[in-house]
């Protein structure tokens, strides 16, 4: 059950989401904001436009009878589920100025219609829905800019410091986790959750050994040059069939500059890749892959939630009791995770030690999406929240990654959220860590 929220926050949340869209559409020409065609982004003068609309349909319209500020040019422009995602180009789309100004007026709406203190448990929801919906969105916005190579964007509600640590060197080594049975998922306790995480259900796991940090950029490297994406028998019936397609050699934003010294692009910058970072922008398959070269295996969904989330009894063993965050119940801070963007790109795996878990995992939470081994499917008695095609439409055909990456929200992000990609995806800024193969 969602907890009621003080309006005053509400309306900070969605002026500071609203600052961080219009931050990363600053600056850019006509031709930047339309861009090519690709599948996996959208037109970003349309996508500003769809985030106002998601605010004002849900909220303005649906549960309290307003009438669209522009009309039906509102449903013909910017409903993400009937339009098809290759017409988002062609529409008669608003100008700039338009667009902003709609934006405006619709935040403007959601802000009179909240009374001082504490909001209804509807309302609570709904903002909140609609704030991390625009979270999600530039959090897209990221993913296009580095797609095309645009300039790196600078936040203007993050001063330009560090404020987390860049480097702390590698993280090797394992944890062993006795086996048992482990409460997945959220609950009613949790200030505010997605209908795919409802509800906690008690899952049986065998013991496991999980990697304390995500696999490096030095590490992947080694695959790369032993020929792992030559070698046939270290990837799957599909991983083949997109590896063969893409004639794909390396991560997809890597350059070799000479040899066996890698650079890697970073938004429209060419840098030396960083060995000790984890290696980012690899998709499911690339994932797999590396696990059959190096005799390891991606970790289930809940073994990576025991790792995360585990607490230590008094006894030496897993406690029953479920921390909200990997290092306990503060919220987070850029000295636990590398959140919101305050520094452009990853940190070091091994930085941050302050946000450990319980059982000695290093970045559970920021810096990089984590695939797990599992398709994305429901739990036990999910029913779709308000926003109904938001996860059904995406069960069984997706991965589930988890922890979230550097350009993720801290506000949204918690140690229950799944997040789920087609397995193909590598515009993400997703990563990921091993587990032993039992026996090994």
């Amino acid at each position: 059950m969602t907890s009621r929220i003080n309006t005053a926050h509400l309306i900070k949340i969605m002026q500071d989401a609203r600052l961080r869209t219009l931050d990363l559409v600053k600056g850019l020409s006509p031709e930047q904001l339309i861009g090519p065609k690709i599948d996996t982004i959208n037109p970003l003068l349309w996508e500003i436009g769809h985030v106002a609309y998601f605010y004002e349909y849900f909220i303005l319209r649906k549960m309290y009878g307003y009438d669209s500020l522009l009309g039906q040019k509102a449903d013909d422009l910017y409903d993400s589920i009937k339009i098809h995602h290759k017409a988002r180009w062609d529409l008669p789309l608003l100008s700039l100025e338009e667009i902003l100004k709609y934006m405006e007026n619709v935040q403007t709406r959601l802000i009179e219609r909240l009374d001082d203190g504490l909001a209804n448990k509807s309302d609570s929801f709904i903002y909140q829905y609609g704030v991390f919906h625009e979270d999600m969105h530039t959090e897209a916005f990221l993913w296009a800019r580095q797609m095309l190579g645009l300039p790196s964007p600078e936040f203007s509600n993050y001063k330009k410091n560090n404020y987390a640590e860049i480097c702390g060197g590698s993280h090797p080594g394992f944890v062993d986790v006795p086996g048992g049975i482990f409460d997945l998922g959220g609950s009613d306790e949790q200030p505010f959750i997605f209908d795919n995480e409802k509800w906690s259900h008690p899952v049986f796991f065998e013991p496991f050994s999980i990697a304390k940090a995500p696999v490096t950029n030095s590490e992947f490297a080694t695959f790369v040059e032993d020929k792992g994406y030559q070698r046939d028998e270290l990837w799957s019936k599909e991983g083949l069939i997109w590896r063969n397609k893409k004639n794909n050699q390396y991560p997809c934003y890597w350059k070799l500059l000479r040899k066996n010294y890698w650079g890697v692009r970073l938004f429209d910058e060419i840098i030396p890749l960083p060995p000790n970072q984890p290696v980012c922008h690899v998709n499911w398959h690339e994932a797999n892959a590396y696990c059959e070269w190096a005799g390891l295996r991606l970790p289930r969904e809940v073994e990576w939630e025991v790792a995360a989330l585990a607490d230590i009894s008094s006894q030496g063993g897993l406690s029953p009791v479920k921390r909200v965050y990997p290092w306990g119940s503060s919220p987070p801070t850029p000295k636990k995770a590398n959140f919101d963007g305050v520094r452009i790109g990853c940190t070091d795996v091994g930085a941050l030690p302050d946000g450990d878990s319980a059982l000695g995992c290093r970045q559970m939470l920021g810096n990089i999406w984590e695939w797990t081994a599992d398709t994305f499917q429901p739990y036990p008695g999910f029913s779709a929240d308000t926003y109904k095609e938001y996860s059904s439409m995406l069960f069984g055909t997706t991965k589930v990654l988890r922890g979230g990456a550097w350009t993720a929200r801290s506000r949204m992000l918690h140690s229950t959220y799944r997040n789920f990609f087609e397995p193909v995806r590598q515009d993400i800024f997703s990563g990921f860590r091993t587990c032993k193969v039992q026996g090994n």
